[in-house]
């Protein structure tokens, strides 16, 4: 008898650990889609300005502000997706999911979450790119690639 107890005891120990954690997972999941969401509106704005600007020629400092905001504003979204949205619902799919980010973007693709997980690793590669300092000719070619993959981020659905 008391076996039997410790064992129903120690299942709903387990149960309410598991409920717990999901309920947990499931309200993280609705803050990252509530920063998800701003940072999408935030970048779109910015897109819409940086498509506007002709990048052969000279830079105004007014352009230049509005290239470091685009920058900004895609580095952060792409921390979002990657780092919070892709991983919250690859631990929701699979909880004891721990991989890295390589990782992640794969079983992402595998899941039919992205359609390339090389674009994916490019996204994150330019992103650790736009804290460093550059040339001008340089930054100029990093912006072209952002601007150019922006659609990519804009695309990532809040419905996954």
């Amino acid at each position: 008898m008391r076996s039997e107890a410790i064992q129903s005891n120690a299942q709903s120990i387990g149960s309410n650990f598991f409920s717990s954690k999901k309920n947990e997972n499931m309200k993280n999941k609705s803050e990252i889609l509530v920063q998800l969401n701003l940072s999408k509106k935030y970048l779109m704005t910015s897109f819409q300005k940086v498509q506007k600007i002709s990048l052969d020629k000279k830079l105004s400092d007014d352009h230049l502000e509005t290239l470091e905001s685009f920058c900004s504003r895609f580095s952060r979204l792409s921390d979002i997706i990657i780092q919070k949205y892709f991983r919250v619902l690859a631990i929701e799919k699979d909880p004891a999911f721990r991989g890295s980010v390589i990782d992640l973007l794969n079983v992402a693709h595998k899941w039919g979450w992205i359609n390339s997980p090389e674009t994916w690793k490019r996204i994150r590669e330019l992103r650790n790119l736009t804290a460093h300092e550059y040339s001008l000719d340089d930054i100029i070619v990093l912006y072209k690639e952002l601007i150019h993959l922006t659609p990519v981020l804009l695309d990532v659905s809040h419905e996954l």
